[in-house]
């Protein structure tokens, strides 16, 4: 078995304490932005664009996965004490709940930026997104958060800092999925297959999404009441996201070739 007990703190320095997690959660979107710059520039697209999108994405995918928390994990909780929802430092962010702010934002973008069509947009942005939750699961990982259940396996980890247990290492498990994703996904997207604009999309929603299911059967329960649950409300939340996913994927598949103005 492996021991872990890193300090989720990188160092401190008087009251400057800066933590992996947050590290991780920035570098996300730097690395999102790099892919979504490259997409512009093997396109030809306007860079002058990129940081209007940048700035509407990290607010929907942190409001987002904020309120995806509160409300679909805790609402009791929450709906009684709304000034805790702005306490986004005591941790409580859920993925499906990003993926419904980044939705948000980019069709905002796509409002004020009619040079860009809301579903070229969506693709790019989800090209970038299993690499950006690669990087921040494994800050979960270093968080000693999102543990998984017990296991024999020789690459259980103990997370000293929760118990003395050796558990699956469900953060990493989602981690490389996401990377597996990310290197599939782009490669697709470099070959320049011939399908319609949305197919991404559909793509990442199907893969990302039956991965986060998969994974969840390794996971301990996040909350309380999903202990009693078949399916725990994150696979339950991956359902629709799956669908919508192989629907699009299915329509779109070969029907046409991408944008022509790609080098």
């Amino acid at each position: 078995m492996i021991r872990w007990n890193v300090s989720p703190e990188i160092f401190e320095l008087g009251p400057l304490a800066p933590r992996w997690y947050g590290v991780l959660f920035a570098l996300a979107f730097v690395a999102g932005y790099l892919v979504v710059k490259r997409c512009f520039v093997l396109e030809n697209k306007n860079l002058k664009a990129l940081d209007p999108l940048l700035i509407r994405i990290i607010v929907g995918t942190v409001v987002g996965a904020r309120l995806g928390h509160c409300l679909f994990y805790e609402p009791g909780f929450y709906l009684a004490n709304p000034l805790e929802i702005l306490f986004v430092w005591k941790g409580g962010l859920a993925s499906h709940g990003a993926a419904i702010g980044v939705f948000i934002a980019i069709f905002l973008f796509a409002r004020k930026y009619k040079q860009f069509s809301f579903s070229w947009v969506l693709d790019r942005i989800c090209l970038a997104i299993p690499l950006g939750g690669a990087l921040i699961r494994v800050g979960n990982f270093f968080n000693s958060e999102i543990i998984g259940k017990p296991t024999h396996l020789f690459w259980g980890v103990v997370f000293e800092r929760i118990d003395s247990v050796a558990r699956h290492p469900s953060q990493i498990y989602e981690a490389l999925s996401y990377l597996a994703i990310f290197l599939f996904t782009w490669s697709l997207y470099r070959k320049k297959i011939p399908v319609q604009n949305g197919f991404f999309f559909g793509l990442a929603l199907a893969l990302i999404f039956s991965a986060r299911f998969l994974i969840e059967f390794s996971k301990e329960a996040q909350v309380g009441f999903e202990e009693a649950w078949a399916l725990n409300m994150g696979q339950w939340l991956s359902l629709p996201f799956i669908a919508i996913g192989l629907f699009l994927v299915f329509r779109l598949w070969g029907s046409r070739p991408q944008e022509k103005n790609r080098n």
